[in-house]
């Protein structure tokens, strides 16, 4: 592997190396989008459907949902906590768990990690 980044599939059955794509939160930083990518799931594999996620665990998702371009739309009344949970059926089933935004009205709302990571002009 290349310093360069990962070995990626350009949609025509090209590979090439990619330049890696550093990704900077308030609580931590990672050389790699693909870093974050895994560390976030690993703290949503880390827990049972239902679980509220740990107040440890859940500074690090703050710092990942301000990422986020719909960021008030899912804050709505204010975040108070995370917790894991099944994906909602309106959704294209793409995993078995998601982390799940629980705020100040007790309403709860899905986001997903990968959204959060996509490119920013800021990375």
């Amino acid at each position: 592997m290349s310093a360069l980044g990962a070995l990626t599939n350009n949609g025509t059955g090209d590979w090439f190396v990619g330049k890696a794509r550093r990704v900077t939160l308030a609580t931590r930083s990672f050389d790699k989008a693909g870093d974050a990518m895994a560390f976030f799931t690993a703290i949503l594999n880390r827990y049972k459907i239902g679980d509220r996620v740990s107040t440890e665990d859940a500074a690090d998702l703050f710092a990942l949902i301000a990422r986020h371009d719909e960021l008030e739309e899912k804050a709505g009344t204010g975040i108070v906590g995370f917790e894991v949970n099944t994906p909602p059926n309106d959704v294209p089933q793409f995993s078995e768990r998601c982390f799940w935004i629980v705020r100040s009205d007790d309403s709860k709302i899905d986001f997903s990690i990968k959204h959060c990571l996509k490119a920013k002009p800021y990375d």
